[in-house]
Parts: structure tokens; sequence; C-alpha cells
């Protein structure tokens, strides 16, 4: 009875009630799609930052990540990253490779420089990353290859080219030598100048000859189908490999990105909570004028032996059926054209887009098309309605009915 009560009221003042409708979806409108334009952002940066570096997660010796020296160790065998390729984790795993990383003194003519040298699997790093798009000069390397790439920037401080040779001299494994002669076989552009002053790329097979590792490797980059599974991944890998491995997510592995992300992050929810701010003042209104300017119906509702708690649920459900026309409203509109966006990502022009095509990155901003961020939204709405109704209920419950049926009372 209440609720066909409470539905037949609304539609006596239909355009308030369409109003303050409207008002609800317009606000989860504009903060879901925020949300999933910041949230689609920030998956695609992840995801490209992972694939250019250091992955979404990596198995490393509990040393490394302190150390970052070459006796710091993990197998590279297929018995060690058994728990990886088997279930229940091999359908989330898309990606897993070894890699050597170490520093070397790199020299060729006069000159000579600190490098970072990757030693990788070459065909799994190129289906990963892409890494051959970035080729400016030569070949890419292969498995059983004895050259070198070199980054752009690092080959014009030695002025070496395709075909010229370069040494590389450092510390290996358990304190002997690393020394070795290799031709470069081509010229790499990475759009991080930091990278592209000191990076050598060559097959893992002939790192681990360089620094005398055997079948061991520095870590283990995995990457995820999903970026909401890297924290479960990284609890069940931890159990599989115990302590003796350190698992590592891509915010340990990039804590710049983390941070620049909660800071932006933190920044785009202040401004969706002022936004819901705006919009609740003037639903807070209409509730409050809907509750005032109907006494003299309140009272007499009351003196006909209506119950107070009747007539505060009376309420409750007409406030609550604008919440629900505003919520409809407000994803009928919204989901087609998130997830428009999700599949067609807005475009990029001008010196971003071309900043972007440098990183290797693609220059859109994608949607993230997500059941929880809708979700979140919808009790965000539903609560605002909630917190709205707390002073018009309180309002009604204390009502004088016999000021009420004078109708000479608002206060």
């Amino acid at each position: 009875m209440l609720f066909k009560l409470a539905w037949r009221n609304l539609w006596r003042q239909k355009r308030r009630t369409l109003l303050t409708a409207l008002a609800l979806s317009l606000a989860l409108f504009l903060s879901l799609f925020m949300r999933s334009m910041q949230e689609g952002s920030y998956e695609n940066n992840i995801d490209n930052s992972a694939r250019f570096s250091t992955g979404l997660l990596q198995l490393q010796n509990p040393e490394f990540s302190e150390s970052q020296s070459i006796e710091d160790l993990l197998p590279g065998t297929t018995d060690f990253i058994t728990p990886v390729t088997a279930p229940p984790l091999s359908p989330h795993i898309t990606h897993h490779l070894p890699r050597i990383e170490s520093f070397a003194l790199a020299s060729a003519s006069e000159r000579a420089k600190g490098v970072m040298v990757f030693g990788v699997e070459p065909e799994r790093e190129e289906s990963y990353s892409g890494i051959a798009d970035k080729l400016i000069a030569g070949e890419f390397i292969d498995a059983d290859d004895k050259q070198v790439l070199v980054g752009e920037g690092l080959a014009q401080f030695l002025s070496i080219k395709v075909g010229d040779e370069l040494v590389l001299y450092g510390q290996g494994y358990r304190g002997q030598t690393a020394a070795g002669l290799y031709k470069v076989k081509g010229i790499i552009h990475f759009p991080l100048a930091a990278m592209d002053n000191q990076l050598v790329y060559m097959p893992i097979k002939l790192a681990q000859t360089l620094y005398s590792t055997g079948e061991q490797v520095t870590s283990w980059v995995l990457h995820t189908d999903s970026l909401d599974r890297v924290a479960e991944i990284k609890s069940e890998l931890v159990q599989a490999f115990g302590s003796k491995v350190s698992v590592r997510d891509w915010q340990q592995l990039s804590p710049e990105m983390a941070q620049q992300i909660a800071m932006d992050k933190a920044g785009g929810v202040f401004m969706m909570y002022l936004l819901y701010g705006v919009v609740g003042f003037g639903l807070f209104a209409t509730i409050l004028m809907m509750t005032l300017e109907r006494q003299r119906e309140f009272g007499v509702m009351l003196a006909t032996g209506l119950l107070r708690r009747k007539l505060l649920g009376l309420i409750a459900i007409e406030s609550g059926f604008i919440a629900l026309i505003g919520v409809l409203i407000g994803l009928i509109i919204t989901l087609p054209v998130v997830t428009y966006f999700h599949y067609h990502p807005i475009q990029l022009t001008g010196e971003t887009a071309q900043l972007m095509l440098e990183m290797g990155w693609e220059p859109i901003i994608p949607m993230m098309l997500s059941f929880s961020l809708v979700l979140d939204q919808v009790k965000i709405v539903l609560g605002l309605m909630f917190i709205c109704l707390l002073y018009p209920l309180w309002r009604a419950y204390r009502i004088d009915l016999v000021s009420a049926l004078k109708g000479d009372s608002y206060g």
C-alpha cells in the first residue's frame, strides 16, 4: 500500500520528480564517465610500462631488490617455473620471461661508459614488448646470436654503428671476470633517455656466458590477463614459491608511477565527491521542501490514524523511487557511451599524440568497462540520497499535528 501511494505521490509534481532524478542521473553520468576514463588510462599506462620494462610481476632472489647484484640469482630452468605454467596460475599468466639484468663497462674506440645489460629470450621478448619495432638500424637478435643491440643514445656516445665491435667488461657470478667482445647487430631507439643512453640487449644464453651464471637468471618477468588479478596472483605465487623467492608487483617495481597514479586518482576522487556534493545540496533542498510543503497533508494522514513510522516509510520510499529513476536514467545514458569508448578509444592528436607514439604507446584514452566501477557509483548515489533524507525524516517525525492541520507551520 505504501509503495503504491508513494509512486502516485511522485507524479503529482512531475516536473520536480523528473528534475531531481535527472540531476542524479547527470551526476552519475559525469562521475562514471570520469572514473572510467581515469581507470582506463591508468590500466593502459601500467600495461604499456610493464611490457616496456618491468612486467606486472617479477620473481627475484630475496636479496636482489636491495643488492642488484649478479650474485643473487634464481634458477632459469623449466622445473623452477612449473608453478607458473601449471593450474591454477597458468590460465591467468599470459607471459613468463627469464631475464639477466646487470651492469658492465662498455667501450669502443677511445670512449667508455657504464651500461645496463639485458639478457633476454628474443622471440618471447618480442611477443611481449614489441621491442623489434623500435629498431632504427640493423636487425633484431636471434636466440643463438653472438651479437648485441644497443640504444641509439649509447651508440652515438660511443660513435659506433651496425657491424662495429663493442667491449663489455664487468664482474660475473662469484667474482669471476665478465668480459667479451661483441658485434653490434642493431640499434634501438628508446623513448626514455635514461634507457636509450645505457641499454645493451643480448640473447640470454650469451648473457649467461658473459656473467658465468650457468642456467640461472636475475628475474622472471610475469604478465597477467587482468590488472585486477595482480594482487590475487601475487598472493598465490608467494604461497607456491615460499620465502626463497621474492614476488614483487608493478607498484614495488615502479614506485614513482604508483605514487603518481595515486596522487592523480586522489584528485579525481576529490572532484567526483565535489560534484556529488553540489548535486547533494540540490537534492537535499528538494526533499526538504517536498516534506515541508506537505505538512497539512501529513497532518491529515496522521489524524486519520497513520502511524508516524509509516509516514517516515512513505517519505523514504518516495525518495527511493526518485533515486532509482535517477540511477536507471543515468545508467541508460552512461553505459552505451562508456561501452562505445571502451571498444573505440578516444584518439589523441597533435603534440600529445606524437609524444605517446615516441614512447611506443598508442595515442589513445581508453575507457575501463567494469561492473565494480558502476556498482561503486550507484552505491554513492544511493548513499547520497540516504544522507539527504536524514534531516527531512527527522522534521517529519517531529511534526506538530495541530499546527500541521492549520497549515501555518514550517517550523
